[in-house]
């Protein structure tokens, strides 16, 4: 199927300003131990494109990911899956981070590797990343 012809869904946006300088935030995303600490482990992890890794997310399984973008200490992205994008973007403000993440590739006409539809899983990784966030802000802030 093309992709004219799939129904594009909204990304999923999440926006936060952390009380952290943007060196704390970027190691928090751009390295193994800071992604595992707030989001899922990775089997290993570096900041470099085209770095071919794996997320471990528990009963789904190991997640195939590879980095698109490194722009230190900006933005960091990977493809996630066989279908999803995440990406972190950083902005400097005042001592502070603004922290988004967009995780999009979301398709009303497709399923996932682990063969649910994009429509129901994207409505549950929302409120996860709710949680997710909130987990970030707790190791950021409260280390």
């Amino acid at each position: 199927m093309s992709e004219t012809n799939q129904q594009q869904l909204p990304d999923i946006v999440r926006n936060i300003v952390l009380n952290a300088p943007i060196d704390k935030v970027w190691k928090a995303v751009s390295t193994a131990e800071g992604i595992a600490s707030w989001f899922m482990p990775p089997t290993s992890f570096e900041p470099v494109v085209g770095y071919e890794f794996e997320l471990n997310a528990g009963q789904f399984g190991m997640s195939p990911c590879k980095v698109t973008v490194v722009e230190p200490p900006y933005r960091l992205a990977f493809l996630w899956g066989k279908d999803w994008t995440l990406s972190f973007e950083l902005v400097e403000q005042e001592g502070k981070t603004a922290f988004t993440l967009t995780h999009g590739g979301w398709s009303a006409d497709m399923v996932t590797e682990f063969n649910q539809p994009h429509t129901q899983v994207r409505e549950h990784m929302g409120h996860g990343w709710d949680g997710i966030i909130k987990k970030l802000a707790h190791v950021i802030e409260e280390g």
